[in-house]
């Protein structure tokens, strides 16, 4: 009677994680159709990394607009265009501009890959729901299923009412945490149609370096 018990419990438990993992399939799905369906992405957003053991505690902010697998990043004063073809990276600090080609490798996390990473490569779990300035933030975690990862987990806070994505939370094997924080989320906005377009002319004139690798 006490192993019919057992195995029950253990039953109860399995479903209940099954269920739990659905559920949060589901919810991510949802996002991932929601981003799909807008013809352009605008974030603003507030980054910030820690890692206590190495009294590491920085903050910064950024923004990105993406377009398909087009996006234009701005971040820590530098800029990175990404056309569809190849990669720009203009920093104004050092006049210098890095061409390159896309990467080819499928783990590299791009701007465009920022909102739906998540669709392949993790195990998902049903994790808390928060209010946060009176918005339902319902998180899943995230845990890679690659055990040679860097990424412990990752917590991707979602909107319950928009489908947005608010906040990511990543902790890696090495205990730095990585927050990520959207502060502004704007869809289908009027974009000028240069500007995916890399003019490499106007840089040379204002004497910037090209490297192109």
């Amino acid at each position: 009677m006490k192993k019919i018990l057992v195995v029950l419990v253990l039953f109860i438990s399995a479903l209940g994680t099954a269920q739990n993992a659905a559920k949060a399939k589901t919810l991510l799905d949802d996002v991932y159709n929601k981003v799909k369906s807008y013809d352009n992405i605008f974030v603003d957003f507030k980054y910030s990394l820690q890692n206590k053991e190495a009294n590491i505690n920085q903050e910064t902010r950024g923004d990105v607009t993406m377009q398909g697998e087009k996006y234009l990043f701005n971040y820590l004063g530098a800029k990175q265009l990404f056309d569809g073809i190849k990669v720009y990276t203009i920093v104004p600090e050092n006049e210098e501009v890095t061409i390159e080609n896309k990467s080819d490798d499928e783990n590299t996390i791009t701007p465009s890959k920022m909102l739906t990473f998540y669709k392949t490569g993790h195990t998902y779990a049903w994790d808390i729901l928060q209010n946060i300035e009176g918005r339902k933030i319902q998180f899943v975690k995230l845990t890679p299923i690659d055990t040679n990862s860097e990424i412990k987990s990752i917590l991707l806070g979602i909107d319950v009412e928009t489908k947005h994505i608010y906040r990511l939370i990543e902790t890696g094997k090495n205990g730095t945490k990585t927050t990520i924080t959207v502060n502004s989320f704007k869809t289908n906005q009027p974009l000028s149609k240069s500007l995916f377009t890399f003019d490499e002319s106007k840089y040379k004139k204002e004497g910037y370096y090209i490297i192109k690798n």
